[in-house]
């Protein structure tokens, strides 16, 4: 449940579903440039606010879960690919169970790709 929320709220571009699933202290990780870009989940949400949904652009959706590793009774890992076109992601989602719901406590990504 917790990842179709993931992948719902980034077609939609709808922060309120994505902030069901995302811890408020999480971040994201992305490699650059020899590097690495850290950003917080508040400011990813504002990002997300600013750009144009896929589905508001009557995209083609494309997301799976490609792997879940459950790493004991309250820790998973899993890994999704998707698209907020141009451009396709390989994402490692650190899932908790929280109070009885997963939540997304960090996200490593990287563009896997682009979308024609």
């Amino acid at each position: 449940t917790a990842i179709q929320h993931y992948f719902d709220g980034l077609y939609e571009g709808n922060v309120e579903r994505l902030a069901q699933v995302f811890h408020p202290q999480a971040s994201l990780f992305m490699a650059s440039e020899g590097g690495m870009v850290v950003v917080p989940v508040p400011e990813w949400f504002e990002r997300v606010r600013g750009r144009p949904s896929p589905a508001a652009q009557e995209l083609q959706r494309s997301d799976r879960i490609v792997m879940v590793d459950l790493l004991g009774p309250a820790n998973a890992m899993v890994k999704v690919e998707c698209q907020v076109a141009p451009k396709a992601y390989t994402d490692y989602l650190s899932l908790i169970l929280i109070d009885g719901r997963w939540m997304i406590v960090a996200k490593a990504y990287c563009q896997s790709g682009t979308v024609a």
